[in-house]
């Protein structure tokens, strides 16, 4: 029998954005349109990935937090905080030069790290496209001594290592634009109020048709299959505007997802930004975090969170359902920064035995168990609060901990239970979630190691001895298989 043409445009639109389904495709929805995939269909792979690139690169980066001589407030949004006209911010672009950038070493670095996606700023709040863009000469090909397109390697890198490529886009925040007010945190608090003045006088929907949906319209047809477009700030977007947007990502990408951030309830998964938890884990949900203290690249960065800290925070996420996009920000060179790059080798080494406990998992009926703190743990030092010495709230917000106490967390595979036991120390590792009273295991498999485990399981819980075999992070996994 041949396929239907519905079965073969699901088909298809499943394998423009590499979506491998694990149902036939006779148990998927119907198919109405090209466009109309299920949610869970479009929403599937991500769900399985777990782990993503995020990468701020921008006129920004040419600053690294240095403006004249003299440190910026408010980081990447610092034309906000220090009033830079535009005409003036614009010079960035005349020393702009990634005559280093490697877009297949980006990507292998991403990839060799456990991660499974990429989110990349085509355009952040400062207005500058990072991409060859028509509909608008304020972009890196036009007004760059490097005159090239980047994202276009970039693509070719993600599709050629099986990596989901996603486009960042500030969507209610433009300061390179005369038609956008804001509303956050009052009324023209994140608008170019020293350009253009006349609040009263911007209406957004001209912005909206003269760059937003020219300029999404071109990530999406210009750089192949795109899994992800991650909007940002949706500010005073109408609801009729956030629908029509999201209608247009579906007819030209079908199975292209988006965040909540494109405004008026039309998101796909809801984000926390530089936090660990959301108010809803029912829902698909990311947080996105900081490697260190900026989104963006900063000169004499500090503050940078160690490979332990990482991958803590990610298994906290994934315990509960969510996904980690870790953020770097790439040199004005086009390198990433070398405390970047030893730690996304840490994380690999690391992700390279463990990640079938993260992967394709789902949350277990708990996601952590509390102990005793009576384990040798170690605390690094916590975080500068926001909006400490006048840095700017929404660009230095990190409130994520860096606390390394022994805690133990939960995922789950079908039948299988994961067990994480994080900067432990102990010579036993005791989970009473586990006790035989609740559940019988039938076998406990170390999976660091070819060493059988040694466990015992009573009314008091799991018992299992720390394996002998030494790694770089104390952070030791195991699988519970339960009896039938």
């Amino acid at each position: 029998m041949h396929p239907s043409r519905r079965t073969i445009l699901r088909t298809t639109a499943l394998a423009a954005a590499g979506i491998a389904s694990h149902r036939p495709l006779s148990a998927l929805q119907p198919l109405v349109g090209a466009a109309e995939l299920s949610d869970a269909d479009r929403m599937q792979w991500w769900q399985d990935a777990k782990f993503g690139l995020f990468l701020h690169w921008g006129l920004y980066t040419v600053a690294g937090g240095v403006w004249k001589g003299q440190p910026t407030k408010g980081a990447e949004h610092f034309m906000l905080y220090e009033r830079i006209p535009l005409k003036e911010y614009a010079t960035l672009a005349d020393s702009f030069n990634p005559v280093k950038f490697d877009a297949d070493s980006w990507v292998r670095s991403a990839k060799d790290a456990g991660m499974e996606y990429l989110v990349i700023t085509a355009k952040h709040h400062e207005g500058f496209a990072m991409y060859n863009s028509p509909s608008s000469d304020y972009n890196i090909v036009k007004r760059t001594p490097y005159g090239k397109d980047p994202m276009k390697p970039l693509a070719d890198a993600c599709h050629k290592h099986d990596l989901k490529l996603g486009f960042y886009y500030s969507l209610g925040r433009d300061w390179a634009d005369p038609d956008v007010p804001t509303n956050w945190p009052t009324r023209a608090g994140r608008s170019n109020t020293w350009d253009y003045p006349d609040e009263d006088g911007k209406v957004f929907s001209r912005y909206f048709a003269r760059k937003v949906k020219p300029q999404v319209r071109e990530l999406l047809t210009q750089y192949g299959p795109v899994a992800i477009v991650w909007f940002d700030t949706p500010e005073l977007i109408s609801a009729d505007e956030s629908r029509e947007l999201k209608a247009m990502i579906r007819q030209l990408q079908p199975a292209c997802i988006v965040d909540d951030r494109i405004g008026n309830g039309q998101g796909d998964y809801t984000t926390a930004e530089q936090k660990l938890d959301t108010v809803n884990t029912a829902r698909p949900w990311e947080a996105c975090m900081t490697m260190s203290k900026h989104w963006g690249y900063f000169q004499n960065e500090t503050g940078y969170k160690s490979p332990e800290v990482i991958l803590r925070d990610l298994i906290s996420v994934v315990s509960r359902g969510g996904n980690l996009l870790l953020d770097i920000g790439p040199t004005p060179l086009g390198e990433f920064p070398p405390e970047s790059v030893d730690r996304l080798r840490a994380i690999g080494a690391w992700m390279d035995v463990y990640a079938p406990a993260l992967r394709g998992t789902r949350p277990w009926k708990q996601a952590v168990e509390q102990v005793a703190q009576t384990e040798a743990s170690a605390t690094l030092p916590a975080p500068s609060a926001p909006g400490a010495n006048g840095v700017a709230t929404d660009a230095v917000n990190d409130s994520t901990s860096t606390s390394t106490v022994p805690e133990l967390r939960f995922t789950c595979k079908g039948k299988d239970v994961y067990l994480f036991a994080m900067s432990w120390h102990s010579p036993v590792i005791t989970s009473k979630s586990l006790a035989a009273t609740g559940l019988a295991i039938a076998d406990v498999e170390f999976l660091g190691g070819h060493e059988r485990s040694v466990w015992t399981q009573d009314d008091k819980g799991l018992h299992i001895q720390l394996p002998k075999s030494s790694q770089a992070i104390p952070i030791y996994v195991f699988r519970l298989r339960m009896r039938a």
